[in-house]
């Protein structure tokens, strides 16, 4: 399946979820370009990385990377490749598990896989 055009925006109102399964596949749909997930991907383990270091070096205040430069490198990518709002704008705890399961996933070599159930979920619910 093909990507989503990246000239048409997406949903900004995140719709309402009685369960994180049914939130799972709306929070991939929110990264439905293989760009914003390795952006993600990228910023996160950069933060984790620096964070891990610093608790090393025992300077707690490199535990600031993680969400800096995890949110710092992931926002912009919503706003500027998906145009659409992070999804944990409006689903915050979710967000940090779909976060974690979605670079899971890619480091597991299952980027394609997201791929797909981005497309599915963005056909099922046209804008």
């Amino acid at each position: 399946m093909s990507e989503p055009q990246a000239s048409e925006p997406q949903p900004t109102e995140p719709p309402a979820f009685e369960s994180y399964e049914e939130f799972w596949p709306y929070y991939v749909a929110m990264h439905s370009r293989a760009a914003t997930r390795w952006i993600h991907l990228t910023g996160t383990l950069t933060g984790l990385a620096i964070s891990a270091y610093g608790l090393a070096r025992g300077r707690k205040r490199y535990l600031a990377a993680l969400p800096l430069i995890g949110y710092g490198t992931a926002w912009p990518a919503h706003f500027l490749i998906e145009k659409n709002n992070p999804a944990s704008f409006g689903h915050p705890a979710w967000s940090l598990r779909g976060d974690v399961e979605m670079i899971r996933m890619m480091l597991a070599g299952r980027d394609r896989e997201l791929a797909d159930t981005a497309a599915k979920w963005l056909a099922e619910h046209p804008r």
